[in-house]
């Protein structure tokens, strides 16, 4: 599939990167969802590679501690301290600003992540998002008191309230997994640049998210926009 193994200084094996290796390329980070692991998620490198825009990319996927090849406990705390590495590792190659793409549960994780990192974060687009894992659980167990039980809150909404750069959503609107109004709550909350793109007919698993899909054109045009101006600057 052309990824090769990425890793932090010391050698540890964080996740894979695929594209162009070149100085002027933008980095895309890449959160995934909670089912299989980072090397399973090619789509979304095939995807930024085919855009149309001329602009050169290079896309990390990031494995969370305990999945995959990467060892470690898998839990809230240690996927966002994962995260936290992973954009410290690429800000020490270069300063210049990160694109974020957070998938299901990895839409928390990115969250999480402009938390605490807002100035280090030139766009995030988050697919399937929710505002709270703890509202899923809600919905899915509305007679039991299911939010109380959890040990991983993944609180989306509060993760976007210092960060204020662009911002797309993309919901599936027969979500089974996520209900779209988590989705749609979230993206309503936010008050900075963005976009929604919504597929009615769409289930969780069943979201267009191949290199055709033509949303992606849309979504990538409104993130360089909005994004700030020294990193538009890079594809002049």
């Amino acid at each position: 599939m052309g990824f090769e193994p990425w890793r932090t200084a010391e050698g540890r094996l964080i996740g894979w990167v695929r594209g162009d290796p070149s100085p002027a390329a933008r980095r895309v980070l890449v959160f995934h969802g909670n089912a299989g692991c980072a090397i399973d998620r090619d789509y979304f490198a095939e995807a930024l590679d085919a855009r149309s825009d001329g602009a050169a990319r290079r896309t990390y996927i990031l494995e969370y501690p305990g999945y995959g090849a990467r060892p470690g406990r898998a839990s809230e705390k240690t996927f966002v301290a994962a995260a936290i590495e992973a954009l410290e590792t690429l800000r020490a190659e270069r300063p210049d600003p990160i694109w974020l793409i957070g998938e299901s549960l990895g839409s928390g994780v990115a969250c999480g992540l402009a938390r605490r990192r807002p100035e280090a974060i030139a766009g995030l687009l988050l697919i399937t998002p929710f505002t709270a894992l703890a509202d899923v659980a809600a919905a899915h167990y509305p007679f039991l008191p299911a939010r109380w039980f959890l040990r991983d809150r993944f609180d989306s909404r509060a993760g976007l309230r210092d960060y204020s750069g662009p911002l797309v959503v993309v919901i599936a609107g027969r979500d089974q997994v996520i209900p779209p109004r988590l989705g749609r709550a979230l993206y309503a909350a936010y008050a900075g640049p963005k976009r929604l793109f919504e597929q009615m007919e769409a289930d969780h698993n069943t979201l267009d998210l191949s290199a055709s899909a033509p949303w992606w054109e849309d979504a990538l045009r409104f993130l360089l926009m909005e994004a700030p101006a020294a990193e538009r600057a890079r594809k002049d």
